[in-house]
C-alpha cells in the first residue's frame, strides 16, 4: 500500500512582501541606479516579493519623468508626487506610513546609505529583530562636517530623556508592527531618529561605511541641519528650558553679590574708588546675550507647539503612479 502521507505535496514556503521607500528631490542622476541596485539585492536573496516606492518632493528637474519610465515598465516600482516641496522631515514620514509591506526598509536616493545593506536587514529582521538600524562607522565626507555630526550627535543624546543613537541618521529597517505605532502617534513634524529609539523595541545595529555622494549636490543646508538638530532638541528634551530658569537664579545671584561687593568698596573707598562705565557695558552686553540665547531656545519650543497645534497636513499629494486606483490628492 503506498502511504498517503507520500501524495500529499509538500507547503510552499509563502514568500514575504517587503517594501523599499525612497524619498528623492531633484535627484535625476540617481533614481534609476537606486532602482537597480536595490532589485539586484532583493533578486538575489530569491525569497522576497517587493515594492519599491519612491516618494518626490516635486522635483524641478527630470527626476519624475526618469521615475515614470521606470514604472511604465516595472510595476513593482510606484512613485508619489508631492504637490509642493513639503521638506525633507514630513515628506519621507509620510511616505513611509504609505506603505503596505511586513516591513519597511528606507534607502536614500543619492546613494549614501548603500542599498548593498538590505540582505543584512532582512536576515536580522528574520531573526525576530522590529528594528535594524544602520550606524555610520565612517564617512567619506570632509573631516570638519563629520567633526560637527560627531558633536551634534553627542550633544543630542546628553540632552535627551530618551538613549538615542549615535550616527543613525534614519538608515534601517522597521517591521510593521512598528510602522503602525508610528501612524499612531499621529506627529506632524516628527523627529524620526528620535520616534524609533522612544518606541523601545529591541534593535539590532549594523555599522557600514557611508560612501561620498557620486552625482548631484546635496539637498541638505544650514537651514535644514540647523532645523533638524533644533527639532531633536526640542521633542526630546527639556533640558535647555530647565538650564534657562538655573541660569537665571546663578547669574541673578552673582549679579546681586558683585553689586553688593561695589557698594561696601565705595563706602570703605569712597573718594578713591571710582566705578567707571566698563563693568557696567560689559554686564549689559554679557547679561543681553545671555537672555536672548535663552530667549531663541524659548522661541524654538513655542514654534514647535505652534506646528502641532495646527494640525496641519503633513503632505498634499499630486499624482501617484502605479498604485492602482487614482489616489491622485491625498493627503496625509
Amino acid at each position: 500500500m503506498p502511504n498517503d502521507d507520500a501524495l500529499v505535496p509538500a507547503p510552499v514556503a509563502r514568500r514575504r512582501f517587503i517594501s523599499i521607500l525612497t524619498p528623492c528631490y531633484n535627484e535625476e542622476a540617481n533614481v534609476e541606479e537606486v532602482v537597480a541596485r536595490v532589485r539586484e539585492q532583493i533578486e538575489a536573496i530569491g525569497t522576497y516579493d517587493y515594492e519599491h516606492v519612491f516618494i518626490d518632493n516635486a522635483s524641478e528637474d527630470r527626476t519624475v519623468e526618469i521615475l515614470r519610465g521606470i514604472a511604465a515598465r516595472d510595476p513593482r516600482v510606484k512613485v508619489i508626487v508631492n504637490s509642493r516641496n513639503f521638506g525633507h522631515v514630513r515628506s519621507p514620514f509620510h511616505g513611509m506610513l504609505q506603505l503596505t509591506g511586513e516591513c519597511v526598509i528606507g534607502i536614500v536616493a543619492d546613494l549614501q546609505d548603500p542599498p548593498e545593506l538590505i540582505p543584512q536587514f532582512l536576515a536580522k529582521w528574520e531573526e525576530g529583530y522590529k528594528i535594524v538600524i544602520g550606524v555610520k562607522a565612517r564617512s567619506d565626507e570632509p573631516s570638519l562636517f563629520w567633526l560637527l555630526r560627531k558633536i551634534y550627535y553627542r550633544l543630542v543624546r546628553r540632552l535627551s530623556e530618551v538613549e538615542l543613537v549615535n550616527d543613525f541618521t534614519g538608515l534601517g529597517l522597521y517591521d510593521r508592527q512598528v510602522v503602525e505605532i508610528l501612524r499612531g502617534i499621529d506627529d506632524p513634524y516628527p523627529y524620526f531618529r528620535g520616534l524609533i529609539c522612544d518606541i523601545g523595541f529591541e534593535r539590532y545595529a549594523i555599522p557600514y561605511d557611508q560612501p561620498v555622494r557620486k552625482r548631484g549636490i546635496t539637498k541638505n543646508n544650514f537651514y535644514s541641519l540647523y532645523d533638524m538638530a533644533m527639532l531633536g532638541i526640542t521633542n526630546h528634551s527639556k533640558v535647555p528650558l530647565r538650564l534657562a530658569a538655573m541660569s537665571g537664579f546663578v547669574l541673578g545671584f552673582l549679579s546681586l553679590v558683585v553689586a553688593l561687593g561695589y557698594f561696601l568698596y565705595k563706602l570703605v573707598f569712597w573718594d578713591s574708588f571710582q566705578v567707571g562705565m566698563a563693568p557696567i557695558v560689559i554686564g549689559l552686553f554679557f547679561f543681553s546675550s545671555v537672555q536672548l540665547f535663552f530667549i531663541g531656545i524659548l522661541g524654538e519650543y513655542i514654534g514647535a507647539i505652534h506646528t502641532q497645534v495646527l494640525k496641519r497636513p503633513r503632505v498634499v499629494e499630486k499624482e501617484r503612479i502605479n498604485f492602482g486606483a487614482d489616489e491622485s490628492g491625498k493627503v496625509g
